[in-house]
């Protein structure tokens, strides 16, 4: 019924919001907003009415959860870093239904979550800070998705995504967009040394971690990609454990996915975190073909069975 038009793995980095205003970080991040410009350009064409967010700022430690109210609005300062993100207007439309959907699917799946649709629960900004600059006019629902998971499998967080695809397919009357909120490499410079490592990666060992990862995205090696996620995510500091590119991967069909990534935002240091905005395009996926750690709950396929 439904379809899946667009899937990428997206910046947020709170200097984005810097760069709008008068100081020295005035249009040092121009390049990441026209990406998110360029990205939400891409899903009007495709005609896109919900983007879903997997947020890597959203933390939490049971289930997996989905903010599905009618309606957000309101003002928002970071309480990790109140000095880049103060007082940060947003206001745009949610979908409760399609929240419901995906919940339902994911726990048919054997994958628990939670869909939040009468909840005073504000968006972090890891969704408020690519809505701010893809959706100012309210043009697009969005219903954000926990992905700082502190006590989950990646397995099940692959599970998570292509439960949410099967929802959106099998069962949605319209047409969305996934993005994976989350950076490469997450390692923060140490206390003192922010104003020095501002565009900067932390150390060379994570840049070029985080170039040959990108490098097999573009490629389109996913297999070996999908195998070494988990020791990625740790030994490269992956944001939210990057449980967000296990939900993203796992709705564009784990290691059988097909395609090679697009990038749209070249790779950029932050506060020592490496960063990016990048498609992936979405392909036909067969539900049979797809790896067992994505399709059955029952699975214990151990390369993404790893806790973190």
């Amino acid at each position: 019924m439904g379809k899946v038009a667009l899937a990428a793995k997206i910046t947020h980095v709170p200097s984005m919001y810097l760069s709008e205003l008068p100081g020295p970080r005035h249009g040092t991040r121009q390049d990441a907003i026209d990406g998110h410009a360029e990205i939400g350009r891409r899903c009007r064409a495709l005609g896109v009415d919900t983007i879903v967010v997997f947020d890597t700022h959203w933390l939490v430690n049971a289930n997996y959860h989905l903010n599905c109210a009618p309606h957000f609005k309101g003002l928002y300062t970071s309480n990790e870093l109140p000095h880049f993100i103060s007082n940060l207007a947003f206001e745009f439309p949610g979908n409760p239904s399609l929240g419901q959907l995906l919940a339902k699917a994911a726990n048919d799946m054997g994958v628990e979550t939670l869909a939040h649709d009468r909840t005073t629960l504000g968006p972090e900004y890891g969704t408020l800070v690519p809505m701010r600059y893809m959706n100012t006019d309210q043009h697009f629902k969005v219903v954000s998705v926990s992905a700082l998971c502190m006590a989950h499998y990646l397995n099940d967080s692959a599970r998570l995504g292509w439960a949410f695809r099967r929802a959106v397919e099998e069962h949605y009357d319209g047409t969305v967009a996934f993005f994976a909120s989350g950076s490469l490499s997450h390692r923060f410079a140490q206390n003192g040394l922010a104003p020095e490592y501002g565009f900067k990666i932390w150390s060379p060992f994570l840049e070029h971690l985080d170039r040959e990862v990108i490098r097999m995205w573009q490629a389109g090696e996913w297999p070996a990609f999908c195998e070494m996620l988990p020791e990625y995510a740790a030994k490269g500091h992956g944001e939210g454990f990057m449980h967000d590119t296990a939900m993203l991967l796992g709705l564009l069909g784990w290691s059988a996915y097909d395609a090679q990534a697009e990038i749209v935002t070249p790779y950029f240091g932050a506060s020592g975190t490496g960063q990016i905005n990048v498609v992936f395009p979405v392909t036909p996926q067969d539900g049979r073909a797809i790896p067992k750690a994505v399709a059955s709950a029952a699975d214990g396929y151990t390369h993404v069975a790893t806790r973190l």
